[in-house]
């Protein structure tokens, strides 16, 4: 499963999970070497591992040279994917789950790489309406965070705010329920597909470049594994 750690990435994992069609097996997730962060969401990769924990897989983590919202070149995270899809490919991995619901160039793009590895792509979420799914999500007791907002499309004032039915109104008319255009991520708490929670606090909210981000941070007996 390609886990960003956030809502669609949940979702995702709860159908392949409920499907007798899969086995899932393993988590992978890109993180910015520089920040030790999901790349794009900026979540710590101490919440990442509590993730993991709590679901029950075990975490396939990649490294890139990259901040925390910008691109790693093409060439480097090709190269990275391209090796970790050879190292799952000979331990009898077959396909590649992802949350994607409606960008045909991502898919197109997902399943050329993974084609030339052998693999296939999993889109269990594909062309399903965004805010029913964003209803759906919350209707399935899952719980998550905005992590991260583009200051162009939301308020500043969004990030970290919980994902629920008050967001979702107040969400403006351009924005998409589910953030399929890259206006906000998230990162998900509870859900049926963990054993227990993950307790966090809204830390503060950094700017960078045209994003803010809020810095999530573990509380409870978690603060003891590091930060």
């Amino acid at each position: 499963m390609c886990w960003s750690g956030g809502k669609d990435s949940a979702l995702a994992l709860d159908a392949l999970q409920c499907d007798p069609a899969y086995e899932v097996v393993a988590l992978l997730t890109t993180l910015s070497k520089a920040f030790n962060r999901i790349s794009h969401h900026g979540v710590r990769a101490i919440l990442l591992d509590l993730q993991a924990q709590r679901i029950g897989l075990p975490l396939t983590k990649i490294h890139l040279d990259t901040t925390l919202a910008d691109c790693a070149t093409m060439d480097q995270y090709e190269s990275l994917m391209a090796q970790t899809m050879r190292d799952f490919h000979r331990q009898g991995v077959r396909a590649v789950g992802f949350g994607d619901i409606n960008l045909q160039d991502l898919r197109d793009y997902r399943e050329k790489q993974l084609n030339e590895a052998g693999m296939t792509g999993v889109f269990p979420l594909w062309q399903r309406d965004t805010a029913n799914l964003a209803h759906d999500f919350i209707a399935r007791g899952f719980r998550t965070r905005l992590s991260c907002v583009d200051r162009h499309k939301l308020d500043a004032s969004f990030a970290g705010r919980l994902f629920d039915h008050d967001l979702l109104n107040d969400l403006p008319a351009d924005v998409d329920p589910c953030g399929e255009n890259g206006e906000f991520h998230s990162f998900c708490f509870d859900g049926p597909i963990y054993r227990r929670p993950i307790d966090v606090a809204l830390g503060e909210r950094v700017d960078h470049d045209v994003r803010t981000f809020a810095d999530l941070l573990p509380i409870h007996e978690e603060t003891a594994c590091g930060s």
